[in-house]
């Protein structure tokens, strides 16, 4: 039985990123946010949102259960268009949270009071993604 763990993540998450466009839309005012305060413009690809939303869902079922905050690190950079030495710093925890509502919406993800887990139909979802890769 394949699942996530034979193939690479970086395909994983292109293909499940493109099933994604099916579930989830992506909201107008991520054309003008940057994604952390680490960054000095919003993202360039059109298909940041999905990509961002499988690679999450990746996160969540590899580390579930898990929340925003450990996420806001994981998808964190350095700062270092600044004078001083370069820190590092959390990415933005709101576009996090909505991609978490709309997984939670199309119940591949659910929320508990430990961390969001991933749903039965969420590990279904990756595994089916990643036989294809595989086949």
């Amino acid at each position: 039985m394949t699942n996530l763990n034979d193939v690479k993540p970086e395909q994983l998450v292109a293909a499940a990123s493109i099933k994604l466009k099916d579930v989830m839309t992506k909201p107008d005012y991520i054309n003008f946010v940057k994604s952390g305060a680490g960054k000095e413009r919003p993202p360039i690809s059109p298909d940041f949102w999905f990509m961002r939303s499988a690679s999450i869902l990746r996160q969540v079922y590899i580390n579930g259960p898990i929340g925003v905050s450990k996420l806001r690190t994981k998808y964190g950079n350095s700062k270092g268009h600044t004078v001083h030495r370069k820190h590092s710093v959390r990415a933005g925890g709101s576009i996090i949270r909505d991609i978490f509502q709309q997984l939670e919406k199309a119940e591949l993800v659910k929320n508990t009071p430990s961390g969001r887990i991933i749903t039965p139909k969420g590990m279904s979802f990756l595994d089916k993604v990643s036989r294809e890769i595989k086949s």
